[in-house]
């Protein structure tokens, strides 16, 4: 009996470190894994979670005490008039960068979008003509103000064809013109124009004239009316167009050919008379605002603004609102000149 106590104390002696490797606190997995006992490697690992814990703990209890001592930080707002300035760029209106692409089919603001609760004329034009045609009488008296409107988008159809920085886009606009006031007419849509494009925009990069040169445009572009008989008013044109931009200023110029039609087809055969062969269009803003002048062979000329606008312009031709009124002054009173008007783009 007296010889098993040394062997007996031998075996105690050697188990002594198992037992204290596993009651230690574990610093890693792999300090766990090779505890053979699965009771005492399991609750090595419960130890080893538990302590992950309580420190994960108290680093989140020190952190909130640091963010309690910093000093409350007042409210500040950016200053946005040269955001406002800087928000349109013929780069982000054409997506002519991969920094603005915005992927296809989905509609962008093209033209302008208004509506104008008082376009006014001193002549409306009770019978319209056309060389071909002949003249026509209305049928109703017009009212010489009407409410006049404008709808506009424009939608990618390709990016980057054939593999080049080249996009095609379709473009849609529609101007109306709305005899609100003419009860005795039952206020009816003297016209509408319908203005369906395609046009191919390719990325350009050089100066000119100190402006810097952003893109040239080519496009197909029908015009018409919907109408028929001798109110009818359509033409077909191709076009080809850069657009340039320093700073707070853009410039967009443009030509055109017109497809000629048929003399039997032709509705509108001195169309160009009035229409002219091209314009050159600059927006200039400043402050949030738009400042915004058009000029084509009609001389055309606009100021407008974001909020509010008188709009003022001489041109020769409302087609058949008021046939071949040459040099009349028109006067309109605008709210809403488009949120985002880009008569420059």
């Amino acid at each position: 009996m007296q010889s098993s106590f040394p062997m007996r104390l031998a075996g105690l002696l050697l188990l002594t470190p198992c037992f204290a490797f596993a009651l230690e606190q574990p610093r890693m997995l792999v300090d766990c894994s090779s505890i053979k006992d699965d009771n005492l490697r399991l609750a090595c690992f419960d130890r080893l979670a538990a302590a992950s814990i309580a420190e994960a703990a108290e680093k989140s209890n020190q952190l909130v005490g640091q963010a309690s001592m910093l000093p409350p930080r007042k409210a500040t707002f950016a200053d946005t008039s040269d955001s406002k300035n800087a928000a349109f760029s013929l780069a982000r209106h054409w997506e002519l960068d991969s920094e603005h692409k915005l992927g296809t089919f989905s509609f962008r603001p093209h033209y302008s979008n208004y509506i104008l609760f008082a376009n006014h004329t001193s002549s409306p034009n009770q019978a319209p003509s056309s060389p071909t045609l002949g003249t026509v009488q209305r049928g109703i008296d017009l009212n010489d103000t009407e409410v006049k409107f404008q709808l506009s988008f424009k939608m990618k159809l390709v990016e980057e064809v054939a593999a080049t920085d080249a996009d095609v886009w379709f473009g849609y606009t529609q101007e109306s013109n709305w005899q609100l006031y003419n009860r005795k007419a039952s206020s009816p849509f003297r016209e509408s124009d319908y203005q369906p494009e395609l046009m191919l925009v390719m990325p350009v990069d050089f100066n000119l004239l100190g402006m810097h040169a952003r893109f040239i445009n080519t496009g197909f572009v029908h015009q018409s009316n919907g109408l028929a008989a001798s109110l009818s008013r359509s033409w077909n044109r191709v076009y080809a167009q850069l657009g340039m931009e320093k700073n707070n200023f853009s410039l967009s110029g443009r030509v055109w050919k017109r497809l000629q039609e048929g003399r039997s087809n032709d509705d509108n055969p001195d169309i160009a008379d009035y229409m002219g062969h091209g314009d050159l269009a600059g927006v200039y803003r400043w402050e949030g605002q738009r400042w915004c002048r058009k000029i084509r062979q009609a001389d055309k000329w606009e100021f407008c603004s974001n909020e509010k606008a008188l709009h003022a312009q001489q041109e020769q031709e409302d087609e058949t609102y008021q046939k071949k009124s040459y040099g009349r002054i028109q006067g309109q009173g605008r709210i809403g000149c488009g949120q985002r008007r880009e008569d420059a783009g």
